[in-house]
């Protein structure tokens, strides 16, 4: 410790010198990616319905070929590299959602929609559009997901956390063993841990 006090001083400690007119210029250019950013997510977000629409057609018509492509799927690895699922739910909410109900769907979003359409392809015919569209709307997306199963299912769902137990190669054979065998090997693993 003796050595480090050679480096202590009573001097403060100068900082690097402002440079106002660059700060300014930075900070300008994080205010203008972050306003990109969140203008392409909204217009990502307004987008899923029409995106939907022109996957559903490039699947019927097989526009995939033009790239010379094998399957529908090979087409939504190369487009879709993270989910192919979200290019499905696209699908889906423009398949199964009435015509005169897209143009709203913007307003709730695409995690919404999916969930509408469990309701649109239980009911049927007999789907109220109107009436699901204001609950999308009026809910937070977790209590319509709850109106939703409560729905489909006619049960009241709660929300609940997953347990996880985490078993070993070592302890597999225990839980296949007879009960008094498997207590007698917990309480010699207990003995040993101790």
């Amino acid at each position: 410790m003796v050595g480090l006090t050679n480096f202590l001083t009573n001097r403060e400690i100068m900082g690097p010198k402002l440079n106002a007119k660059r700060a300014r210029f930075v900070l300008s250019k994080i205010t203008q990616i972050l306003d990109w950013e969140q203008r392409v997510e909204n217009d990502r977000e307004s987008r899923f319905v029409e995106l939907g629409k022109y996957l559903c057609e490039v699947r019927a018509g097989q526009y995939w070929k033009v790239e010379n492509l094998q399957s529908f799927d090979q087409f939504l690895e190369a487009r879709f590299p993270g989910s192919r699922r979200k290019a499905y739910y696209f699908m889906s909410i423009h398949e199964h959602l009435p015509r005169q109900s897209r143009k709203d769907l913007t307003q709730i979003g695409w995690s919404k929609a999916t969930e509408l359409v469990k309701v649109a392809r239980s009911d049927g015919k007999r789907f109220e559009s109107a009436t699901w569209l204001h609950k999308a709307r009026s809910l937070p997306k977790e209590k319509f997901r709850q109106a939703v199963e409560q729905h489909l299912t006619g049960k009241e769902t709660e929300a609940y956390e997953i347990v996880y137990f985490k078993f070993y190669k070592s302890q597999l054979p225990a839980k296949l063993l007879p009960s008094d065998q498997r207590q007698s090997l917990l309480e010699e693993m207990t003995r040993e841990a101790v």
